[in-house]
C-alpha cells in the first residue's frame, strides 16, 4: 500500500539518467565528477565529464537541489538510460531518504581510509569508513575469492566457499557475456570488489606470466598512460574504448565499405608561402591564425565549388546519390584521446577572414578535449594535415559518409625546374583519396588539379571564385 510519506518522497528525489549527447551513442564512461552528496546544484550546473564514442562531454543537471547520492564512480561505463546521479529536489522538508531495497544486516569489514569512496550502485558515497549490506542468500564476493586465492598460494588447494555472484556493472556482466567469460572466474580489481571491463578483457586474453601486463590507474580525464607493471616487461594492454574505439570501427567500415582511389599531386607552392607571409602582417587578418592550410582550405572550397559532383554522399538503403549544396569542411585533429574530424559548418560562406577564425576555433577546442559531438557531425570533405609529422603524404581513409579526403604533406625546399632553371622552391605533395562510387577518376583528378594550381598561383583564389 502506498503511503503518503512514499508518494511525498518519490516526488522529493529526482533522478538524472545519461543521456544520448550524440546520434545513437548506447554508452559513455565517466571520467569526472565535479559534484558530491551534500552539494548543491542548480539547473544547468555541469556535474560531471562523460567520453562517449565521439567525444569528451559535459553534462548539466537540469534542475535544482542537493545532491543526494552518485549512483557510479568515475571510471564506470555507463549505459544510455541509466540513473548517474539522484538530487534532492526539496532538502530540508524532514522526509526520510529513499532507501535501497530491503537486504540483511550490514556486514563489518576492514576499515576503509577516510575521504570520500566510490561504491555501488544505490549505496552513495560516505564520508568516514564504509559498510556494505550483504547480499541477500549470499556472502561477500571479496572475501570468498580472497580465501580461494590465498588457500592456492598455501598449498591447499581451492577453498570451500560457498557460492555469491560476483560483483559487476550490467555493461561488463554483456561483455563477459559476449566473450564467452564465467564471471566466477575473473578476480576483481575494482573498488569494493567490483569486475571491470579491464578484468574481463585480461581473463579473455590470459598473459603469460614472463609477461606481465601493466595495471592502469584510476581513469582521469586526459588519457590513460599504462604504467607497466614491473620493470622488464615485454608488453602493455590497452583497452580500447570512448574515442579509439569508434574510431578503430569508423575506419574498419570505411576502408571495408567504399571503394577508395587515391590520387597525388607534387606542386610548388612558394607563391602560397608568401601569400601566406603577407596575411600575417594584414590588418584585416589581425587576431585570427593565419598558416598554410588556411589557404589550402580555401583552395580545396573553390575547387569543390567548381567542380560540386565531389561534394555528395552514398545512400546505400535508398540506393543514391545525394548531392550536398552545402560543405562542412573536416579538419582531422590529432588529440590525447584520439584522433577526431570536427568540421566547420558551411565553409563555403565563409570569407577569407572568417574561415581563419573558424580554424583557429576548431582547433583550440579540440586542443582542449571540448569537441562537442554536434561539432564531428555532418561533414562532407575534409582536410588531414600529416605534412605537421614531417612526412610527404599518405593515403587516408575516407570519415565515413564523406566522399573525399585530402593529406597535405610536409612543405619542404626542394630543388625545381622554374623558368627554364632549377631553383629551391617550397614543394609539397598532395594525396586526395575518393569513393570511386561516387568519384569517378576525371572527376577526382579535376579537383587535385584544381586544388593544386591554386596553391600554385594563388590569386587564382579571386578570378576562380
Amino acid at each position: 500500500m502506498t503511503t503518503m510519506n512514499d508518494t511525498s518522497n518519490a516526488a522529493r528525489f529526482r533522478e538524472f539518467k545519461m543521456p544520448d549527447v550524440g546520434e545513437g551513442l548506447t554508452e559513455a564512461e565517466i571520467l569526472k565528477w565535479y559534484v558530491q552528496p551534500g552539494d548543491t546544484v542548480t539547473d544547468g550546473q555541469v556535474v560531471c565529464e562523460v567520453e562517449t564514442a565521439k567525444a569528451a562531454v559535459e553534462l548539466p543537471i537540469p534542475f535544482d537541489g542537493v545532491v543526494h547520492e552518485l549512483r557510479f564512480p568515475e571510471g564506470t561505463t555507463v549505459d544510455v538510460g541509466q540513473v548517474i546521479i539522484a538530487v534532492d529536489v526539496a532538502p530540508g522538508s524532514g522526509d526520510a531518504a529513499p532507501a535501497p531495497e530491503p537486504a540483511a544486516q550490514p556486514e563489518p569489514e576492514p576499515e576503509a581510509p577516510k575521504g570520500r569512496q566510490p561504491v555501488l550502485v544505490g549505496y552513495g558515497v560516505a564520508e568516514t569508513s564504509t559498510k556494505r549490506r550483504a547480499r541477500k542468500g549470499t556472502e561477500t564476493a571479496v572475501p570468498a575469492a580472497a580465501a580461494a586465492i590465498q588457500g592456492e598460494m598455501n598449498g591447499h588447494g581451492a577453498v570451500a566457499v560457498r557460492e555469491s555472484r560476483p560483483l559487476a556493472k550490467p555493461p561488463v556482466r554483456k561483455l563477459a557475456k559476449d566473450l564467452g567469460i564465467d564471471l566466477a572466474t575473473v578476480v576483481p580489481t575494482g573498488e569494493g570488489g567490483i569486475i571491470t571491463r579491464e578484468d574481463v578483457h585480461a581473463a579473455a586474453t590470459p598473459v603469460p606470466a614472463q609477461a606481465p601486463v601493466a595495471v592502469e590507474a584510476a581513469p582521469v580525464p586526459a588519457p590513460e598512460v599504462p604504467a607497466f607493471a614491473a620493470a622488464g616487461a615485454r608488453e602493455t594492454r590497452i583497452p580500447v574504448k570512448g574515442v579509439r574505439k569508434a574510431i578503430a570501427q569508423a575506419m574498419v567500415d570505411s576502408a571495408f565499405t567504399a571503394p577508395h582511389v587515391t590520387e597525388f599531386v607534387t606542386v610548388d607552392v612558394t607563391r602560397t608561402m608568401k601569400l601566406v607571409a603577407e596575411l600575417k602582417e594584414d590588418k584585416e587578418m589581425a587576431g585570427v591564425r593565419v598558416n598554410p592550410l588556411l589557404i589550402i582550405a580555401k583552395a580545396l572550397l573553390v575547387a569543390i565549388k567548381r567542380n560540386p559532383e565531389v561534394n555528395a554522399a552514398w545512400d546505400e538503403a535508398n540506393q543514391e546519390i545525394v548531392q550536398k549544396h552545402y560543405v562542412n569542411l573536416g579538419i582531422a585533429a590529432a588529440t590525447p584521446r584520439g584522433l577526431i574530424v570536427p568540421n566547420i559548418k558551411d565553409a563555403q560562406d565563409k570569407t577569407l577572414p572568417q574561415l581563419a577564425a573558424a580554424l583557429g576555433e576548431l582547433v583550440s577546442t579540440a586542443r582542449d578535449g571540448k569537441t562537442s559531438p554536434a561539432a564531428m557531425a555532418g561533414g562532407t570533405v575534409t582536410i588531414t594535415n600529416v605534412g605537421v609529422f614531417g612526412v610527404d603524404t599518405g593515403t587516408p581513409i575516407l570519415n565515413p559518409g564523406e566522399s573525399a579526403i585530402l593529406a597535405v604533406g610536409a612543405i619542404k625546399l626542394q630543388p625545381w625546374v622554374h623558368k627554364g632553371k632549377v631553383k629551391p622552391r617550397q614543394v609539397t605533395t598532395l594525396a586526395l583519396s575518393f569513393d570511386h562510387r561516387l568519384v569517378d577518376g576525371e572527376l577526382g583528378s579535376k579537383v587535385l588539379a584544381d586544388v593544386a594550381a591554386i596553391l600554385e598561383q594563388p590569386k587564382r583564389l579571386i578570378t576562380w571564385a
